[in-house]
């Protein structure tokens, strides 16, 4: 009876422990999903980069428009698989507040985006884009793994250096597939990276509670 009473109450606690980590730091970004979106990019700006694909200012804005919208669902179905099946979130709408951190930063690029290209200034797209990418990893650094910031000032000092850059040519879409690719990719890893120091942490805590209960009940 006492192994009972002090498996359930360590088992509360776990729980418990699980439960603040959880929300300590936001799970619903995923790390592979960033990876694979960061991929796209480098091989959508090797496929405008080809004879094949019209080479109009045009033809360059839906192709990336094409990679936003693209990388777009795919972070957008990574968050709601995790909403709907983690069974720590319980589907409880407050869950998904550290997402309208990111809301502010691309709404204000997309502002700024509609304003360039009525301007037809789409040579600064690049720097616009790249300076909101790295307001939008900064705005989650609280609930994410501190490296994150680092993601963020990469995208910062990279669309600086594209803005003030004597030529700049939105027909080159090297540039941002490179900066996007790598900074996708060092973000997701380092989601991946902190996912699985989380899962180590659970099992270490499981492991450790177990043998305290195997301890209390000798």
């Amino acid at each position: 009876m006492i192994t009972h009473h002090v498996h359930e109450a360590l088992t509360q606690v776990r729980e418990i422990q699980l439960a603040v980590l959880d929300r300590i730091r936001f799970k619903g970004f995923s790390g592979p999903t960033r990876a694979l979106s960061g991929t796209m990019a480098l091989f959508a700006a090797a496929f405008m980069s080809t004879p094949f694909y019209p080479q109009t200012p045009h033809a360059h804005f839906v192709g990336w428009c094409t990679v936003l919208v693209m990388a777009l669902l795919l972070n957008s179905s990574a968050l709601a698989y995790w909403f709907w099946r983690d069974p720590l979130v319980n589907r409880e709408l407050r869950r998904l507040t550290p997402v309208l951190d990111v809301i502010p930063p691309l709404f204000v690029g997309g502002i700024l985006t509609a304003v360039l290209v009525l301007n037809g200034q789409r040579d600064l797209l690049f720097g616009t884009w790249m300076l909101m990418f790295g307001l939008t990893n900064l705005a989650s650094r609280r609930v994410l793994p501190r490296t994150i910031c680092l993601v963020g000032l990469f995208y910062m000092v990279a669309g600086i250096i594209w803005l003030f850059a004597p030529n700049p040519s939105f027909l080159n879409p090297w540039p941002m597939g490179l900066v996007f690719f790598t900074g996708e990719w060092a973000g997701g890893m380092i989601l991946y990276i902190d996912d699985k120091r989380l899962e180590k942490e659970y099992i270490r805590n499981y492991e450790t509670e177990d043998h305290r209960a195997e301890d209390s009940a000798k």
